[in-house]
């Protein structure tokens, strides 16, 4: 990469070139001598890369996983497990048979195929773990979201049997019960996190939003109740409604870049001050987003849509624009850049809290005044 340039990415201008030696943007970066490394850590888990292609229609097959791996991830995590679509092809499955038995009971050995033919249950899954398990070369990450917690421990075990690296508990739960109050749910959750971590034989990431009255000391208390990592955040998809039919319909929108910064704020915030990993997703598309979420404090970030709109090639396009961006800085690895502009270490930590928000205004008001 020694010389190449990346529009919109690296300086073009010499003076400008001038600048762009370590210490400019970030506190550290000795100069870099030999290959970059661009690996990290994640839930204790050995990542060749900080870029991991996060749950999407693209990690639910082989064929998507494979070409994953391929484009150099350092991890991918499979679609989320849902306890109530394993109890709906259950009770279905089960319903058909019991409605085959009556209509011909003379067929001792039934008309209908075994029930494991049906694909009930979690096996279609747990194959697709295995299978991607075994002709993989980066950790494979199942993600489970439960309702009960005997499903939520039960699936999770299940799911480091079948060689799962990590679980990823995709924790998502609309209070719309007027009675529940915030603080139940907190505890809900804690307990939750506590039972799956003593049914787990491997690391568990808890996926959350970030809805909580005070999100720093929920997330310290999950590290606290047994979460390995931090997912941040969980996109949660909102319904939407048909004016027409006037019913109440499933509604997609791929994220975009300004969606980085909730995010990029809580890692931040949150980087050195809790005992777990920290995952950044939503919005990173660019490579200039993988850098800021590394910068920010985040072991990994986390990649969806971007992939869905580009293809699983778009990963290796996001790692060798922090590879020449490592190289311009003057850094040798990942590892050193990691939190170089969190909280803990940038000259104003309160440009992450109220006082940006007063910046901001203040810097658009300025630009308008033309207006």
């Amino acid at each position: 990469m020694s010389g190449s340039r990346l529009p919109g990415f690296l300086p073009d201008d010499p003076e400008e070139e001038a600048l762009a030696g370590p210490g400019l943007v970030v506190p550290s970066g000795p100069a870099a001598e030999g290959p970059l490394e661009l690996s990290t850590s994640y839930l204790g888990l050995d990542l060749r890369a900080p870029v991991v292609a996060s749950s999407s229609p693209l990690t639910g097959h082989l064929e998507g996983l494979l070409a994953l791996d391929a484009a150099g991830v350092g991890a991918v995590v499979l679609p989320s497990l849902f306890e109530e679509q394993i109890v709906h092809e259950a009770e279905v499955a089960t319903e058909l048979t019991h409605r085959e038995a009556e209509a011909h009971p003379e067929a001792t050995g039934g008309y209908t195929p075994a029930l494991d033919d049906y694909n009930a249950g979690p096996h279609r899954y747990l194959r697709l773990v295995r299978e991607a398990r075994d002709q993989l070369d980066v950790p494979v990450i199942a993600s489970l979201n439960g309702v009960t917690r005997g499903g939520w421990t039960r699936y999770a075990s299940m799911l480091a049997d079948a060689g799962a690296s990590a679980v990823e508990l995709n924790v998502y739960r609309v209070a719309a019960d007027l009675d529940v109050t915030g603080r139940q749910i907190e505890q809900e959750t804690l307990e939750l996190v506590e039972a799956v971590r003593a049914a787990s034989p491997v690391p568990i990431a808890v996926k959350v939003g970030p809805q909580w009255s005070a999100f720093g000391d929920m997330a310290r208390r999950l590290a606290d109740a047994g979460a390995d990592g931090i997912v941040l955040f969980n996109r949660f998809y909102q319904p939407d409604i048909d004016v027409d039919r006037m019913a109440v319909e499933p509604h997609l929108v791929l994220s975009d870049a300004d969606e980085l910064r909730l995010p990029l704020r809580w890692c931040a915030i949150l980087h050195g001050r809790i005992d777990a990993s920290l995952a950044l997703t939503t919005g990173v598309h660019a490579g200039t987003d993988v850098v800021k979420g590394l910068l920010a404090g985040a072991d990994v970030v986390m990649t969806t849509s971007a992939l869905l709109k580009h293809g699983p090639s778009h990963a290796g396009v996001l790692l060798e624009h922090l590879r020449a961006w490592l190289e311009v800085r003057g850094y040798a690895s990942v590892r050193e850049m990691i939190g170089a502009v969190s909280q803990r270490t940038v000259r104003d930590p309160a440009a992450f809290e109220r006082a940006n928000y007063l910046a901001t205004l203040t810097r658009y008001a300025n630009e308008r005044k033309g207006w």
